[in-house]
């Protein structure tokens, strides 16, 4: 994927479920670097939207390009890869330790698993958790620790571009600001390319 022009860019994108126009001629360009919000009520195409990015949805009609290559032309688990996750609810593997989860994506890649731990420390330490949580599983997480490790897991194939599907709303506020605050500041550390969907204007305004 090229470093010119954007980092993601829709033209003339559509999608319909059911009848129903969810995307109707959507077209924007996302600069790298840049830190987007999209901000609607439940049902206003947001998730589907972000979820087009990276071919979880296929558009009706449309091209999306990512780095300048058109999606549909990269095999779908390279294009995955590529590109970090995260979501409501986390969804981390339960049967699995934290440090598995984290470093499932850099393992289908065939990171030397030498690396492994040296990795998933260092993971952890830019989301704020010690280094000892690698050895836990999911069930004894708090949800903010959960969702820290989602973000870990996200970033540890060293995407330039993380979705985030309403990443901290099940969270209580107090939780749900401290975590956009320290997402905030890693995407500024680490020059991510972001798009957040939300229905809070507060966590838009990050």
């Amino acid at each position: 994927m090229g470093d010119s022009g954007p980092a993601i860019e829709m033209a003339g994108v559509s999608r319909c479920f059911g009848g129903h126009a969810v995307l109707d001629d959507v077209s924007l360009a996302i600069a790298p670097q840049s830190f987007v919000a999209l901000i609607g009520p439940s049902g206003a195409g947001k998730t589907t939207l972000l979820k087009a990015i990276n071919r979880l949805v296929a558009p009706d009609k449309g091209r999306i390009l990512v780095g300048g290559s058109d999606v549909t032309s990269l095999p779908e688990a390279t294009l995955r890869r590529r590109i970090g996750y995260v979501i409501q609810g986390v969804g981390l593997f339960q049967h699995m330790s934290v440090a598995d989860n984290i470093w499932i994506v850099p393992r289908l890649n065939g990171a030397p698993a030498a690396d492994r731990d040296a990795r998933v420390a260092e993971l952890l330490t830019l989301v704020s958790l010690p280094a000892e949580m690698a050895a836990r599983f999911p069930r004894s997480l708090s949800g903010g620790q959960a969702q820290r490790v989602g973000v870990a897991r996200a970033l540890a194939a060293s995407p330039a571009i993380m979705l985030m599907d309403e990443p901290f709303g099940a969270l209580d506020p107090g939780t749900r600001d401290e975590l956009g605050r320290a997402y905030r500041a890693l995407h500024d550390r680490r020059a991510l390319t972001t798009v957040i969907v939300t229905h809070d204007v507060s966590e838009a305004l990050l």
